[in-house]
């Protein structure tokens, strides 16, 4: 990969920045085996990933660092992708990550698919707030294509330390919408997937309120990546309202003492249990942006 300035790049105006994570990404695809990628997903992922950073990132006026990653040609697993994180007041850090990548060999955690050619793309998004009544938040969305298949997946869920009624009816309601604007949605058992899917099994607990998370959704045509459009839509829009109703809030230091121990359980889930770490590191990836969900500050 060529050299690039990365301070260059995070110093760029947001509209300079996302010229240049747009050639970047159209570069990747004009590599990818599938020229689907470039026509329809990548343009879909993009908005998503300017989406979030524009609501979410901006209650916070720190700016965030923007770094591109681009594996080497000598590498097993090809493509690349684009760090955006953000370590503020507010948002004490925040990661909103895009990726493309490819292979010869599908990292399988399905034996079915094991050792076919895939290409897999997606947006994920973490932010932990430093205010402990600011719940930490999760969103994926993703394509995946091995072999002749093509599916989507992700989800979106809210981890309170100190759980707040309004904003989990908020939060929900937003993801039965997102689910409802689609064919492909089905928020009563997406819902229960998400419940399932965050159980913490060694601590015998569900890791926050909850949300939705799907996999394996087949895509057709391009009409079935809509889903993935309304979930980030959805999300952006409650968890930047959540997070202008909380992150000001009074808070005394046995609590953020607690917040800190808390923040162990979200760890422990992502490093043991997390289908996207997992693949993310048996496939080759980029461990600084596949460990990027993990909180800044941590006890236990």
């Amino acid at each position: 990969m060529p050299e690039i300035n990365i301070n260059l790049v995070s110093s760029q105006t947001p509209l300079l920045q996302d010229h240049f994570v747009f050639d970047f990404f159209s570069s990747l695809a004009g590599r990818c085996p599938n020229p689907q990628w470039s026509n329809e997903i990548i343009p879909l992922l993009l908005n998503v990933r300017s989406q979030n950073i524009s609501r979410i990132f901006s209650v916070d006026q720190e700016p965030p660092t923007v770094k591109p990653w681009e594996k080497e040609p000598t590498d097993k697993l090809q493509g690349g992708g684009v760090i955006s994180l953000i370590r503020g007041t507010s948002l004490e850090k925040g990661a909103i990550n895009m990726s493309l990548v490819w292979g010869d060999e599908y990292p399988s955690l399905e034996p079915q698919y094991q050792g076919k050619p895939f290409c897999a793309a997606g947006v994920s998004i973490v932010i932990h707030p430093y205010n402990p009544y600011a719940p930490i938040a999760h969103m994926n969305v993703r394509v995946f294509s091995v072999g002749d298949e093509v599916w989507i997946g992700g989800g979106a869920d809210l981890t309170p330390l100190v759980p707040r009624q309004e904003d989990t009816t908020l939060f929900h309601d937003s993801m039965k919408q997102a689910c409802d604007q689609s064919p492909q949605g089905n928020y009563s058992a997406f819902k229960a997937w998400c419940d399932d899917y965050f159980y913490i099994q060694h601590r015998k607990e569900t890791r926050g309120v909850g949300g939705i998370f799907f996999d394996y959704i087949p895509v057709k045509d391009s009409g079935d990546l809509d889903l993935l459009s309304a979930v980030s839509d959805q999300f952006s829009s409650a968890y930047r309202e959540i997070l202008k109703k909380t992150i000001s809030m009074d808070f005394d230091s046995n609590l953020k003492e607690k917040h800190l121990h808390w923040r162990a359980r979200y760890a422990e889930f992502n490093l043991i249990y997390d289908r996207g770490t997992r693949f993310g590191l048996m496939s080759g990836g980029n461990p600084e942006a596949i460990l990027c969900s993990m909180p800044p500050v941590v006890k236990w």
